[in-house]
């Protein structure tokens, strides 16, 4: 080990739509966690990993923490709590027109995790600074709870140095876990299905997104180009139509954005061949989820 290195793992939590993912892709330099407007996209932790200095930083996507009944919606509240309790340092995303309601409900979530936490008040470019002053002092009677808060905007290019800065403090100092070159631990075949789910959430109504997920069937990788096929899956033969669309014009809009995001990610060529399946209630079998790789 070298002399001082730190590194550390760090939950990235907050409600859905926080700006989770947003605020990963901009710290790494690099897209790879999903990012949509829609609420809730993120199903699954992903490890998201950014060299700071003598510091190694895995931060760690989670879905957003809510409270629902689905099977599904379940696994991701797992996976939220999960992360928390296997961190060094929990990050609160709280966007700064949220009340302070779901902070203490992330306060009582971690009632019994000895971790340290920041705050990082997101959003801050949509309002005036007399704004933020003002959430900072709504914020003042936890003090005692958090080690920093700490306003930030992606769009307005927020330091990162700064953000870095204070989460390496509170890492312990460690020989790095991975190879400094690498950007994430997830592998390909999950990178893909990632971004076919954005491409669903992109390019399709309200409803399709959060009844369809993807399976990677099968992934040839060549020198420059990718062959990757993939299966959409749906609950009803009404969402399938929908998602071919008219003479398949839609499958064919999600299956573009989808393929340009691959490359981008990729630096390859990639051939996608993109069907669509109908399990019916598959968000509530235990079985079909596991087989989609939430493990519970």
């Amino acid at each position: 080990m070298e002399e001082n290195q730190k590194a550390g793992f760090v939950a990235v939590v907050g409600r859905p739509n926080a700006g989770k993912s947003t605020l990963l892709n901009y710290l790494a330099e690099y897209k790879l966690a999903m990012v949509s407007k829609k609420a809730q996209a993120t199903r699954k932790r992903m490890n998201i990993i950014v060299m700071h200095k003598n510091t190694q930083i895995i931060f760690v996507d989670t879905p957003g923490i809510h409270q629902k009944e689905k099977l599904l919606n379940r696994f991701m509240l797992d996976e939220a709590l999960k992360a928390l309790g296997d961190s060094d340092l929990h990050l609160f995303l709280a966007p700064v027109n949220d009340s302070l309601e779901h902070y203490e409900e992330f306060l009582e979530l971690r009632k019994k995790k000895n971790i340290p936490h920041i705050v990082l008040l997101t959003k801050v470019d949509r309002v005036s600074n007399e704004r933020v002053l003002k959430k900072l002092q709504e914020y003042s009677k936890y003090a005692n709870e958090f080690e920093a808060i700490i306003p930030f905007s992606v769009k307005k290019g927020g330091s990162k140095e700064q953000l870095l800065n204070e989460i390496s403090k509170y890492l312990p100092e460690h020989p790095w876990l991975y190879d400094s070159e690498l950007l994430t631990t997830e592998n390909i075949r999950d990178i893909y299905k990632e971004l076919i789910r954005e491409a669903i959430f992109e390019k399709l109504s309200e409803e399709i997104p959060y009844e369809s997920d993807v399976i990677i069937e099968k992934i040839d990788e060549q020198e420059n180009l990718d062959i990757v096929m993939a299966t959409i899956v749906v609950e009803k033969e009404t969402q399938k139509r929908m998602i071919i669309g008219k003479k398949a014009q839609t499958i064919k809009r999600v299956g573009k954005y989808a393929r340009e995001q691959m490359e981008e990610f990729s630096g390859k060529k990639i051939y996608l061949d993109l069907n669509v399946s109908v399990k019916k209630g598959w968000s509530k079998n235990r079985k079909f989820l596991e087989d989609l790789g939430y493990i519970f």
